[in-house]
């Protein structure tokens, strides 16, 4: 009767610890578990109270003392770590009666009546020990316990779908492999359909709650790959419930991050070719036997559904082995089919806001597509639909925009979100520079609309600029860059049109650069623009001088913005090659009459202070054998290299702006340069041999490496060496000449000094004269005698002034006033 007496003793602990077990006593109830949960082998019988038992777990815990929960904690996460290893017993009322005591760790209710003595744990107190304890990785592995099983199986996934909110728990499923185990169940026969939702809600928690990277990585494999394309089909062509549907679309979402994966087997296992004929098949109307009987409503899930499908065509147009599937399964036409003017809808349609999204979602996929599949977009006659798009984003066709979707942001009201992205795809194809696409486009008058459309667009950007008008106004200059570029016809077509739009341009108020709308990105488009559409074509040249083009050049290059400055010299030392350039070049005048040749100088300066070149304080040159190298130049090894590729005193050229300034002073002469100070003429001296410097740190790399390689012959070491001297003497000359000026420099100071000096001392004298007359005068004033010794003086001066020679007649007259008592 043992037995007998055990059951009766287990019902005992049931009854009195049905209002909750206390944590002291949590070690040995695990221990009465076990021992039951052996018994059952023998005796089915306490399978019922061990069940009980285990419904006890799923009440609050009780605690004597506030401190008992971080006491009894290493306890408690062992005891509910081991309820999860009860799930090895083969009964299924054992195993569901786990996963609800699991489940009811998130509802947790307080019984009515407590323990004498006692209170209740914390709510979240259960579901943190279960976190230390690890029972989110048991419950996983026991899937396996229970694949058979259904009901079983849906309480499992039930209770992981409760413990997969949190990222400690995720973090534990995912380390036995919760991801590939819970895809590989989702066709598993279920009338209630529990299985695929539950699946797939784990499924997104674990991407929340954990590394995406790895979760793609564990659903990477042919088999999860096969189970969630037939998960996926089967809800497209038999779903037909609001809930189906959107589980639909969250299965196709995880799909596209599969597809985002190059190594997973999408295409190998069909699942990429199949995506896209869904994406595409009812713009193109072609029959395939893969969506034979499929019909998509206007439903909000099915709206979904399309945008999530050309979301993915967007991902694969980055995986090179998708492209193929993509030109043969008219991808091209499909994304096309909306490059039209929008229509009011119609009863059975989508709505005008659903259009306008999917309409701008496909034009901006077509932007990523286009560029692979060049031969498809030509035969589709795709510029000549975008050019007809753009035309129509322009006329007064009386269409407002709902501008209610990502892509459609700025365009309420307007047709500017369909104008940026179309130029976008245009953007994306003419960047290829393939001359099909571009002789293709100008020969349909794609020069003179774009120009239209740049002039619309400063039109409307003058009323309220935004970041999207300025992008526009951007990548329509960038296409007429490309355009015309090396075409001495197509830069005629720009020119006086061109020329005009683009003078506003460089005018543009150098703060705007500094406000975050994309200004910047606007300014160097322009720029290329200029350096592309009339660099080059006399007639744009000669009109782009006349309009003061190059003052406007040299206002924002004595801006000092430094990011422009190498555009600005390049297009300028460009433009010097027309004769013209150069007198306008001189005649300009910046702040406080600031000079080009000063301006140059200065920038130079500033460029070899940053690239920290050795100058003395007056600016001479210090180091003679390396006068201009940088200290970037100084520290590089010798690394010997093929004479294909260049040295680093080539590369040096191109990423710096001195080359540029130097080319421009060749172009504008060094001599008689207006408006230069004595510390001009001393950087002066340096530029005016820069090509020598730059030869001799060339030969001076060439002898580093030799003596790398191996021992030059005598003859060429003779040669070398007096290459080397001639190197060092141009600096020893130019150092001389530097000197020569300053010295000149101060003797002409010193003159000015001594000059100076001399007024000063003019002006003191003159100052003791009147001071002297002013001394006399106050004497006469105040002593009578010195009055009358002065009337002496004066009288005497005044006879001695008299001619000594009498006239021979006429009256004499006194000059004298008797009685006159005046001291002046």
């Amino acid at each position: 009767d043992l037995e007998k007496e055990q059951l009766k003793t287990l019902k005992k602990v049931v009854k009195c610890f049905e209002n909750g077990l206390p944590l002291k006593d949590l070690a040995q109830i695990i221990k009465i578990l076990d021992l039951c949960a052996e018994k059952m082998n023998e005796q089915e019988a306490f399978t019922e109270h061990l069940c009980e038992l285990i419904k006890l777990f799923g009440l609050p815990f009780q605690k004597k003392k506030l401190s008992d929960e971080i006491s009894y904690s290493v306890a408690v996460s062992k005891s509910i770590a081991q309820l999860g290893y009860l799930m090895r017993v083969p009964s299924s009322q054992v195993r569901i009666q786990i996963c609800k005591c699991v489940v009811s760790f998130y509802n947790m209710e307080i019984p009515r009546k407590l323990l004498s003595g006692y209170q209740p744990t914390s709510a979240n107190y259960k579901i943190q020990m279960a976190e230390s304890g690890g029972l989110a990785e048991t419950l996983v592995l026991s899937l396996a316990l229970v694949e058979n099983q259904l009901t079983e199986k849906l309480w499992v996934l039930k209770a992981l779908q409760h413990l997969s909110s949190s990222g400690v728990n995720c973090r534990l499923m995912m380390k036995a492999q919760a991801a590939s185990r819970l895809c590989l169940y989702l066709n598993d026969v279920d009338p209630s359909g529990q299985l695929v939702f539950r699946s797939s809600e784990i499924l997104w928690n674990l991407l929340e709650n954990t590394s995406k990277e790895e979760v793609v990585n564990q659903l990477s494999n042919l088999e999860c790959v096969y189970a969630l394309k037939e998960a996926f089909v089967d809800l497209l062509m038999h779903g037909f419930r609001h809930y189906d549907r959107q589980l639909r679309n969250d299965l196709l979402v995880i799909a596209t991050l599969l597809a985002q994966n190059p190594a997973g087997p999408m295409i190998e296992s069909g699942f990429t070719k199949l995506l896209i004929v869904l994406a595409t098949f009812t713009e193109v109307k072609i029959p395939n036997p893969m969506v034979k009987g499929l019909k998509l409503t206007y439903s909000y899930e099915d709206f979904e559904l399309k945008k999530l499908l050309f979301n993915v065509i967007g991902f694969l147009s980055k995986d090179p082995c998708a492209v193929q599937l993509l030109s043969e399964n008219d991808v091209m036409p499909a994304l096309l089919y909306y490059v039209k003017p929008n229509q009011k809808p119609g009863f059975h349609d989508w709505s005008a806001a659903q259009y306008e999204e999917l309409q701008l979602h496909a034009i901006a996929i077509l932007a990523s597509v286009a560029p692979l599949l060049v031969d498809k977009y030509l035969s589709c006659q795709a510029n000549t639909l975008l050019l007809v798009f753009l035309e129509w984003c322009i006329g007064q066709d009386p269409f407002f925009g709902q501008g209610n979707s990502f892509h459609g942001r700025g365009g309420r009201g307007n047709k500017l979100a369909q104008m940026r992205y179309s130029l976008r795809v245009l953007r994306s194809v003419v960047s290829l520079h393939d001359d099909a696409v571009n002789l293709n486009l100008c020969d349909q008058g794609a020069i003179s609309q774009l120009l239209d459309i740049l002039k619309y667009a400063a039109n409307k950007s003058k009323e309220k600029e935004d970041a999207i008008l300025l992008e526009i106004q951007a990548n329509i200059l960038f296409l007429l860059s490309a355009l015309c570029e090396n075409d001495l016809h197509r830069k005629e077509l720009f020119s006086y049109e061109g020329v005009d739009i683009l003078i506003p341009f460089i005018q543009m108020d150098p703060k705007k650069l500094y406000s975050g709308l994309g200004h910047n990105c606007l300014l160097f488009c322009a720029l290329d623009c200029l350096w592309s559409c009339v660099v080059g074509c006399y007639i744009a040249e000669d009109y782009f001088l006349e309009k003061q083009g190059i003052f406007l050049l040299l206002d924002l290059l004595a801006f000092k913005q430094k990011n422009l400055y190498s555009i600005i010299l390049g297009i300028l030392v460009e433009f010097c090659d027309n004769p013209k350039t150069t007198s306008y070049i001189s005649t300009w005048r910046g702040e406080k009459h600031q000079t080009a040749a000063n301006l140059l100088i200065e920038l130079w300066r500033q460029e070899e202070l940053e690239l920290g070149v050795k100058r003395d304080r007056y600016g001479r040159i210090v180091d003679m054998k390396r006068p201009i190298a940088s200290s970037l130049q100084k520290q590089q090894e010798v690394i010997p290299i093929p004479a294909s590729c260049p040295s680093f005193a080539i590369m040096e050229i191109s990423e710096n702006i001195r080359a540029k300034i130097y080319s421009l002073l060749c172009k504008l002469g060094f001599e008689n340069l207006p408006g230069l100070s004595a510390k001009d003429f001393v950087t002066l001296a340096i530029i005016e041999h820069y090509i020598d410097f730059k030869v001799g740190e060339v030969w001076c790399e060439l002898c580093a490496e030799l003596k790398e390689e191996f021992r030059p012959v005598t003859p060429d070491k003779e040669a070398l060496k007096f290459i080397s001297e001639v190197s060092e003497d141009t600096g020893r000359m130019v150092a001389t000449l530097q000197t020569e000026v300053l010295e000149s420099q101060h003797h002409k100071e010193i003159q000015e000094e001594k000059k100076t000096y001399t007024k000063i001392q003019a002006i003191h004298k003159q100052k003791e004269i009147v001071n002297k007359s002013w001394e006399n005068f106050l004497t006469r004033t105040s002593n009578y005698e010195a009055l009358k010794k002065a009337k002496r003086i004066q009288e005497k001066s005044v006879e001695a002034s008299r001619s000594k020679l009498k006239t021979q007649s006429g009256a004499v007259h006194s000059t004298d006033i008797k009685g006159l008592c005046t001291t002046v």
